[in-house]
């Protein structure tokens, strides 16, 4: 990525169940943050996308597709935010000029080093605390998911569970920002 832009602080994740229409919240979500929209289902999936992706533009948001190269080039996307099943297709990320932003979801350290070798500009590292997405899951932690992100060789975001008062006990980490749907949702 270009050193003229910073990376953004903030990225709002869209999820078809807890966050169905994001729209609100991109409303409030500061200028110079991100919106990674995934809506993976969602039979309306590119029209749905190229409203969201138009108003997150107009308010300095970066805009970024999950798992689909294509519609992100269609839309004049910022970029695309890949699965960590799929870390290999940020080469074809990186390939494209206008994708300036491309972030891969991890869960591990060799996921972390894997998303660094295909290119991606930033990693979001989950879950660190409990979610509501995955009941019961094992969160990696504060003190765990601190210590791979300082190890890691791109920056890395806080995903799961982030909210005012987990985003404040890792407010001294080396996270390069937070990452949340619920988190940064508004009702």
């Amino acid at each position: 990525m270009s050193q003229a832009r910073p990376l953004p602080p903030l990225l709002l994740l869209s999820d078809e169940t807890r966050l169905p229409d994001p729209a609100p919240a991109l409303t409030v979500l500061p200028p110079g943050s991100g919106f990674i929209f995934r809506h993976y289902d969602d039979p309306y999936r590119e029209e749905k996308a190229k409203r969201l992706c138009a108003a997150a533009q107009e308010r300095g948001i970066l805009f970024l597709v999950a798992g689909d190269i294509e519609l992100a080039c269609r839309l004049g996307a910022d970029g695309c935010h890949m699965p960590e099943y799929r870390l290999a297709d940020l080469e074809a990320c990186r390939s494209v000029a206008g994708l300036r932003f491309n972030t891969a979801a991890v869960h591990s350290q060799s996921a972390l080093e894997e998303a660094a070798r295909y290119g991606a500009h930033a990693a979001l590292l989950s879950p660190v605390f409990a979610t509501r997405s995955h009941p019961g899951g094992k969160a990696l932690g504060a003190e765990t998911a601190t210590r791979l992100a300082q190890g890691a060789a791109l920056p890395v975001y806080a995903l799961g569970g982030i909210g005012a008062e987990t985003a404040l006990s890792l407010a001294d980490s080396t996270f390069a920002g937070f990452a949340a749907i619920d988190g940064l949702a508004v009702a």
